[in-house]
């Protein structure tokens, strides 16, 4: 399910972008840790769910959810051109290129009390070597943490911990979660810039409704 959904979303091209211009380690690790945290927090919630609402309530709910998100993508695929790029990397370069520029601003403003300090230059420089590496390690993790939150990965995830063994439903997101970035951060913009929309949403769309069959059908 994470492997469908979420090659092409919009983490996947946060990830793809920052390992770009970034240590692709540092990219990696901050992404990586902040979907290992949604994808717990999300079995954790789709655990607690069915002490609220019946589980057979749950169960053809989240049938419905996976039937909903699928017949969703389906439809929006229709809609889109083939063989277009997706419009959420535009939407993740806007948003990085915003705030290269807004950190460019607040640099520029202590570049004169900065040059007092060149005889120090080469330690200067490895301190902030190792800093600028724990940056973006935490840019890519509040980045991809806030972008997934809400997603409909989350949404899918928490469906099926509800009535599925939820330490599978974690160790299986985990490890999809894992492949997507890394594929992100080694094949870059020039994987992210052929991934066509249409295909991608109509593949996922195929495999939500699948899900959503299965489960209100197939299972008891």
């Amino acid at each position: 399910m994470i492997l469908a959904t979420e090659i092409g979303d919009k983490t996947f091209f946060i990830a793809a972008v920052l390992s770009m211009k970034h240590d692709r380690s540092a990219v990696f690790l901050g992404a990586i840790l902040a979907l290992i945290i949604m994808t717990i927090l999300s079995s954790a919630m789709g655990l607690v769910l069915p002490r609220f609402l019946p589980r057979q309530y749950t169960h053809y709910l989240g049938g419905a959810l996976f039937l909903y998100f699928g017949f969703r993508l389906c439809y929006d695929s229709s809609k889109m051109q083939a063989g277009r790029a997706s419009d959420e990397l535009e939407e993740v370069e806007e948003e990085l290129l915003q705030q290269s520029n807004k950190k460019a601003d607040e640099e520029e403003g202590s570049s004169s009390s900065s040059n007092s300090l060149s005889r120090q230059g080469s330690r200067a420089s490895s301190s902030q070597h190792n800093k600028r590496w724990y940056q973006v390690v935490l840019q890519a993790l509040t980045l991809t943490f806030l972008a997934e939150w809400g997603d409909r990965s989350q949404i899918a995830t928490i469906a099926l911990a509800a009535h599925m063994n939820p330490v599978g439903v974690t160790v299986g997101g985990c490890l999809g979660h894992s492949i997507c970035t890394g594929l992100a951060v080694v094949g870059g913009r020039m994987l992210a810039a052929r991934i066509s929309e249409k295909t991608v949403s109509l593949w996922g769309g195929a495999i939500f409704i699948v899900f959503g069959l299965h489960s209100v059908f197939l299972e008891e």
